[in-house]
């Protein structure tokens, strides 16, 4: 039987902002839609819209817009405000240091905060070896400066990547990504010696889910051994579960044979944590869960309540082998971000906000099985924790991607006043990211409603 969650978590959003669904006017609305009018006027069209819904507050599990809709959220900024998006711990620290100062760059006159969330990392990520972290102001920039530790610190040239994967936006890391649009088109030329190996994605692997993990890693040792060069390869950049590709959750067993084959070869894994750490599988991060312990872990979204920040930790002979000032950035670390971040780290701790995310699971998954049960075109359900998708597919033989069906679903949903995300490649992927802090009645309310856009989506 599913256990319930807890009835209340601890301070989860403003006492005056109720924790239900509640729809006045239709979805957008017509402050919303002023709003965009302005927004399609003043911001590039490259600049996408998921829901073109104006917010004006929001916490715990809702978003409440400039029309006075109260809307479930299911997506947390992308993974970001994990802890809710008006934190009572976040709110606390970052007031308290904006009245104190808001910047003096820490590579010119240094703070605590900064040491304090360098020391939380090392403490936090795997591993029990002596670690050392550098902070930034994104994933991108997390991921770009592993790459360049790595780099530093074997000699090496060449970095390996798997399909499906997300990485970020700027140059070496949309070379990182797999996804060609939106990510990719019309920005090349790329950077060079990025390499490219299957992912172990059991639902779509041609020999099927069983052989998936060991004809993926052949396929990986292929690469690297026939392409590449094992002695020219700095690292391997991995997801632990591929976020933008469609939350695809490796292959069990394939993870440690990468990480025993980078370290027979003295190459540098880098677990790119960005979407999935900080509680948001149901543990602290996903590498974890395979007992797998990285040389570099890449840190941001959920890191720091929705202020910018993301982090580096490694070991600390590889993060030590950069020069003296060839890490750093005039905003990296920013004291109200590490004001942010404490305060996040606090209310997980104090909150048992990990062990929620694994009963968030246990609650929703059954409720997403049940969908591929009654629907034919839910292809496949997987996930950890809070960190949820289903595969939309023409039909139970036909696993052919079917984004119209996706498409028509989250616009079901947001009519309804619950917000969901899309993934995926192939762009056939429904995510779930609610916050940890989301009350128990909220998110059955919310699943019911995407019950209901299944059914009439599917008549």
């Amino acid at each position: 039987m599913v256990q319930a969650l807890p009835d209340a978590t601890p301070r989860p959003a403003p006492p005056d902002l109720p924790q239900r669904r509640r729809l006045v006017t239709e979805v957008p609305g017509p402050r919303s839609r002023e709003l965009m009018a302005r927004r399609v006027a003043a911001v590039p069209a490259g600049v996408g819209t998921a829901l073109p819904v104006f917010v004006e507050r929001a916490g715990g599990g809702i978003l409440v817009d400039v029309d006075g809709n109260s809307l479930v959220d299911l997506g947390s900024g992308i993974a970001v405000t994990s802890v809710g998006n008006a934190a009572p711990d976040v709110v606390a620290g970052v007031t308290e240091q904006v009245a104190r100062f808001t910047h003096t760059c820490f590579m010119i006159t240094p703070y605590e905060g900064y040491v304090a969330v360098c020391e939380q990392l090392n403490r936090r990520t795997p591993g029990e070896h002596e670690k050392r972290s550098v902070l930034v102001n994104s994933g991108a920039e997390a991921v770009e400066n592993a790459v360049k530790v790595a780099r530093a610190a074997t000699g090496r040239p060449a970095v390996v990547v798997f399909e499906h994967g997300y990485h970020g936006r700027t140059l070496l890391t949309m070379t990182l990504t797999a996804k060609h649009r939106p990510y990719k088109a019309t920005f090349g030329p790329y950077a060079p010696e990025v390499y490219r190996a299957p992912m172990a994605y059991p639902f779509r692997w041609p020999g099927g889910p069983d052989r998936c993990a060991d004809e993926a890693y052949e396929r990986f040792v292929d690469l690297v051994t026939t392409q590449v060069g094992p002695e020219q390869v700095a690292c391997v950049v991995v997801e632990p579960i591929q976020g933008e590709g469609g939350f695809v959750v490796p292959a069990p067993g394939f993870l440690p044979r990468v990480a025993d084959f980078c370290d027979r070869y003295g190459i540098l894994l880098v677990a790119d944590e960005v979407q999935t750490g900080f509680g948001r599988t149901g543990d602290w991060f996903a590498s974890e869960h395979e007992r797998i312990v990285p040389d570099l872990v890449t840190t941001a979204k959920g890191i720091a309540g929705g202020l910018p920040l993301g982090g580096v930790t490694g070991r600390a002979e590889v993060m030590d082998a950069v020069h003296a000032s060839g890490l750093g950035g005039t905003f990296g670390g920013n004291p109200v971000a590490c004001a942010a971040a404490l305060g996040v780290i606090e209310a997980i701790e104090r909150d048992g906000l990990v062990a929620r995310a694994r009963r968030i699971g246990e609650l929703a998954l059954p409720r997403l099985h049940a969908l591929a049960d009654r629907h034919e075109q839910v292809g496949d359900v997987r996930g950890r924790g809070a960190m949820l998708a289903v595969e939309l597919v023409a039909g139970r033989d036909d696993t052919s991607p079917n984004p119209v069906l996706l498409a028509d679903v989250v616009r079901r949903c947001a009519a309804e006043g619950v917000v969901v995300l899309t993934a995926g490649t192939y762009g056939n992927v429904l995510r779930l990211l609610p916050p940890l802090v989301i009350g128990e009645d909220l998110l059955l309310d919310a699943l019911d409603v995407l019950d209901a856009a299944f059914a009439a989506a599917l008549g």
